[in-house]
């Protein structure tokens, strides 16, 4: 089973899960930029962030035969904070780079008027660049936030099949998918939605335009849950190319309206290449005495 993950965190990960992903058919994935949760306090921790996106992780992704791309900016939550409002203008410097696939994580998570200025900015940003959007809602007021993210997103302009709706639930299904934006899906072991709960939703409206991910991060999370999905679907009696079109198709023809999507095979990678003289080993090769 071929698997693309659009919005894991795999800064939070370890080498690991890297070769657990392989295993269990990940070819491809989409790291968003998030709050890493221990507050950032400047701009300039951003800036080493989003190079280490576009950089250091993807060359880490390719020794374990996954093709990495990102999505930039400032996400929801550090929206709010006052000394980071200069991150805004180190997005065009990133957007324009290799590998940057959408704009986001954008949206909601307080609901605050700085984060639909910072939500709005961004949009236009998305617009600029000709790049698809990566909507966040809120995990309070989900409702709220979503039906207010939808409005905000039809004010901009942006055509809906740009736009990635993502954390929905059972309660915002139905407003995204009349909106006729791509509806994502964020699969965890106890909270948000289960394999289960997902397959329910797939049986009632259908697998097109239906995006799932594992958000997999720094928290309780697992990065093997878009497989456990592709097998609940099985089990449930989806065809084989419905499961694809969940797992592969549909995060292919989103991510790819950007033009940058690079889904080769990776070809053999050797664990001691370096990136910036550094590689993914540790300690000292054999037979080296120096």
């Amino acid at each position: 089973m071929r698997i693309f993950d659009p919005h894991i965190h795999m800064t939070s990960r370890t080498t690991d899960d890297y070769r657990a992903m392989h295993e269990a058919g990940v070819r491809a994935l989409v790291e968003p930029a998030f709050w890493l949760g221990q507050p950032r306090t400047g701009v300039s921790s951003f800036r080493d962030y989003f190079d280490g996106l576009v950089g250091w992780e993807r060359f880490r992704s390719e020794r374990f035969g996954i093709r990495h791309h990102c999505a930039i900016a400032l996400n929801p939550k550090e929206a709010n904070d006052p000394r980071l409002s200069g991150v805004l203008d180190l997005l065009p410097r990133y957007l324009a780079k290799d590998g940057v696939v959408a704009v986001g994580e954008v949206g909601f998570d307080s609901m605050t008027s700085e984060e639909e200025k910072a939500f709005r900015y961004q949009m236009e940003l998305a617009l600029e660049f000709e790049l698809p959007v990566l909507v966040h809602t809120p995990h309070r007021d989900k409702v709220a936030g979503t039906r207010r993210s939808l409005e905000l997103v039809a004010e901009s302009g942006i055509p809906p099949e740009m736009v990635l709706v993502d954390h929905l639930n059972e309660a915002t299904v139905e407003m995204v998918h009349a909106s006729g934006c791509t509806m994502g899906f964020s699969i965890y072991p106890d909270t948000k939605m289960s394999p289960d709960r997902m397959v329910r939703i797939l049986q009632e409206w259908g697998t097109d335009r239906m995006i799932v991910n594992s958000a997999a991060d720094w928290g309780h999370s697992d990065p093997l849950l878009t497989l456990r999905t592709g097998e609940a679907m099985r089990s449930a009696g989806f065809t084989v190319a419905e499961t694809e079109r969940v797992l592969w198709d549909n995060p292919v023809a989103f991510y790819g309206q950007s033009g940058r999507l690079v889904l080769d095979e990776v070809g053999p990678a050797e664990a001691s290449a370096t990136f910036s003289g550094n590689s993914i080993l540790r300690g000292q090769p054999e037979g080296d005495t120096q």
